[in-house]
């Protein structure tokens, strides 16, 4: 089969990845229709998704999506049954990791045609999070298409599916969609705010992050994206509200990364209630799961008419078919 967009996918981690972000809409949309469209492009050809975290949406969705395109698909769990894995050159391995990496991923790579990542953030090593190490050990040894399944900085599976659901589901032109940090009780990466400001950048509409004071995400991502520290004012007018906890990015203050700056206790009102979506133009709220209620959202604002959390979850399958059809259009 060949390739009929002008890109040639590899890998895939960030917006540009995907080349014209219209077309790849246009591309799910034509998967929704039919997701069975292209089932013969994986024959014979296998997924591996390696797994260092937890998962539900995007074990699923993703495995769903290979099995659409005729895939066959292995699900490695590393920490629940693998040799646990040293990640650092020049450690002497005496300790409880008996297997480096540097052997693993060749030798998962002889098994498979594509590689699925997930591997969050450590939150204590800024530049070795932000330097993507995991992942870009991966792309370097295995020699195989690899695609991120939610990495230390980024989840594009999750954008992507967000951008085709804020597709479907918008009633103007070009609808004002706000990003807001709402507050959580554990420390938690910035992956999937990375992400969507990256795609939101991207894609055409109105974009605003509001978030208190010291959690301002790295310009790599929020780009020129307008930042109001006043949620209420966020919030004016908004046709998509998208409500995502994340912990201090540590732009400015690297000592502060992924620490939480204020007891979320004292800012429990910033917790998405009716009396924020009050002000926003009938807006719908989107959260990428899994969301602790009345934290994040009331129990209210999920549950209304205007929750589009579940199509959203679905539309998970639709990126990843998108996806791995490019990247299996790329192999030769």
């Amino acid at each position: 089969m060949h390739n009929h967009n002008d890109i040639d996918m590899k890998n895939f981690l960030y917006a540009k990845d995907l080349g014209d972000l219209r077309k790849a809409l246009d591309e799910a949309m034509e998967i929704k229709k039919d997701r069975f469209k292209y089932v013969e492009l994986g024959k014979n050809k296998t997924a591996l998704l390696v797994f260092f975290n937890n998962s539900l949406r995007t074990r699923l969705s993703t495995q769903k999506a290979a099995l659409n395109l005729g895939m066959n698909v292995i699900v490695l769990d590393v920490n629940a049954g693998a040799w646990k894995l040293e990640t650092e050159r020049g450690v002497i391995m005496d300790g409880d990791k008996s297997e480096h990496l540097l052997e693993a991923i060749p030798v998962m790579a002889s098994y498979c045609d594509v590689i699925g990542i997930r591997s969050f953030a450590g939150l204590t090593d800024r530049e070795y999070d932000y330097a993507e190490t995991v992942y870009n050990q991966f792309v370097k040894y295995s020699g195989k298409p690899v695609f991120a399944m939610e990495t230390a900085t980024v989840h594009p599976l999750q954008a992507f599916a967000d951008l085709i659901t804020i597709e479907e589901h918008k009633t103007v032109k070009r609808p004002k969609v706000v990003l807001t940090w709402a507050p959580h009780p554990r420390c938690l990466p910035q992956a999937v705010p990375n992400s969507f400001a990256e795609w939101m950048n991207e894609a055409d509409v109105d974009f605003v992050i509001t978030h208190p004071k010291g959690y301002e995400l790295d310009p790599m991502f929020a780009g020129d994206a307008k930042v109001e520290y006043d949620q209420m004012k966020a919030f004016e007018g908004a046709d998509f509200i998208y409500a995502k906890n994340w912990s201090c990015p540590g732009v400015t203050e690297p000592d502060k990364y992924g620490k939480i700056l204020e007891d979320y206790h004292n800012l429990l009102d910033w917790t998405v209630s009716e009396r924020q979506m009050a002000v926003t133009n009938n807006g719908k709220f989107m959260h990428c799961l899994p969301v602790r209620r009345n934290m994040i959202v009331t129990d209210d604002v999920i549950e209304s008419k205007n929750s589009l959390v579940i199509p959203e979850a679905a539309n998970r399958e639709i990126s990843a078919t998108v996806v791995l059809k490019r990247i299996l259009e790329g192999i030769k």
